[in-house]
């Protein structure tokens, strides 16, 4: 006991040890990794041994490639300019072929596991673990009749769900976009954090979130091949339409009942809100607006109205738009008691264009809502965490 207790401080040391500058290994890495590391600026530092390579890139996803400079050791490294504060995708293109990073936690995004690295931002800590009551992530499988397949969903639990045995509680349904999953929002997005805090500070209540795997297809359906067809292409828009219908469909006749049914929610629209991300928003949007009997909350987060956000030159009629449950702004709002957008100033110019246009519409319109615009950030997971502890407090109250 004694040798292994010797063993496991010198492991500790080696792997913990305090680099001689100001750059410190990040909170994405695998125990023990040195690199990738970050600084106060928001700079970052990267390594990978490749001795045999003979051009090794880095790939920030949100920024261009950097080459990365090989030493007398075989390890290639590189330094960023100071980051917008968040969580990035990143990997390395070593002699033209991706790889991620074994110094970082996989985590889904783009259609598949890729390396990631958080950027703190000075100050901010509503996303950070705290000592506060925590409530709890679980993972559900239910089986969908619509699909005929078992489908996957994560939830959080609110802090004292268990202990509190007669409570009940009201729901939000969060969705995650396009090339990510059911895990974005708690290993990207800190969603169990956030609602820790907001709840610990009284300025959320004490609600369920259901995070659902927002990819569907019809029992006996087979995915469409569309290799080599743009985005934009009838196929490729017919494709997302049957999965989005799919999807709206699962949701409401599988996985609310199943949430209903196996934990204790208010089980009524006044208390069930809908939320998601870019795709994710999109769904949200068509989900309660044709469902406007189960959800009276509603938010879009870089993703707000579906496809009239893409045609900014578009102007919504909202006498007809969204199942012309606006044509009457009062009457809706009576029945909506939360509509809320949100989008980054730095986002794609289209799509910002695109929601500021849908804002513009709701205002002229008399339509009553909420527009948030994150400072500085584009289409990323700082954009959303924002977007989540604003709109949270809202809900429920």
């Amino acid at each position: 006991m004694k040798r292994l207790a010797i063993a496991m401080v010198l492991l500790s040391s080696c792997c913990y040890a305090q680099t001689s500058d100001e750059f410190q290994p990040a909170s994405t890495n695998v125990w023990g990794a040195q690199y990738p590391r970050v600084d106060s600026t928001g700079r970052a530092e990267f390594r990978i041994k490749a001795p045999s390579a003979t051009a090794v890139k880095l790939n920030f996803w949100s920024n261009p490639k950097l080459d990365m400079v090989k030493g007398a050791d075989g390890f290639w490294t590189a330094t960023t300019p100071p980051l917008v504060p968040g969580f990035h995708y990143y990997n390395f293109v070593i002699d033209g072929v991706d790889v991620n990073d074994a110094g970082s936690h996989a985590f889904y995004g783009g259609g598949r596991d890729a390396s990631g690295i958080e950027i703190p931002e000075q100050g901010a800590t509503y996303y950070l673990p705290k000592d506060v009551p925590h409530g709890a992530v679980r993972e559900i499988w239910y089986f969908s009749k619509v699909t005929g397949s078992w489908r996957h969903a994560m939830l959080y639990l609110p802090p004292g769900y268990d202990m509190q045995t007669k409570m009940r509680y009201p729901v939000l349904y969060l969705q995650h976009g396009g090339g990510e999953d059911e895990t974005g929002w708690i290993k990207q997005g800190d969603a169990n954090f956030i609602l820790d805090n907001l709840i610990a500070s009284g300025t959320a209540k004490p609600m369920i979130i259901v995070m659902a795997y927002g990819y569907a297809r019809r029992a006996g359906q087979v995915d469409p091949d569309l290799t080599g067809k743009p985005f934009g292409s009838p196929e490729m828009m017919k494709a997302m339409q049957e999965m989005s219908q799919a999807f709206e469909d699962d949701l409401t006749q599988a996985l609310i009942p199943y949430i209903d049914s196996n934990f204790r929610t208010i089980a009524d629209r006044d208390h069930r809100a809908m939320a998601g991300l870019s795709m994710g928003g999109m769904q949200t949007f068509q989900v309660t607006f044709n469902h406007l009997d189960l959800f009276s909350y509603i938010g879009g987060f870089s993703g707000a109205g579906g496809m009239m956000m893409l045609r900014s030159a578009e102007k919504p009629d909202l006498k007809t738009a969204f199942n012309g449950a606006l044509a009457d702004p009062a009457a809706f709002a009576k029945k909506v008691h939360l509509l809320w957008i949100g989008v980054g100033t730095e986002e794609p110019a289209q799509m910002h264009a695109g929601i500021v246009k849908l804002h513009d519409a709701f205002t002229e319109g008399n339509v009553k809502h909420v527009f948030y615009e994150s400072p500085g950030t584009s289409h990323e997971w700082q954009t959303w965490r924002r977007d989540l502890k604003d709109f949270a407090p809202r809900l429920f109250q």
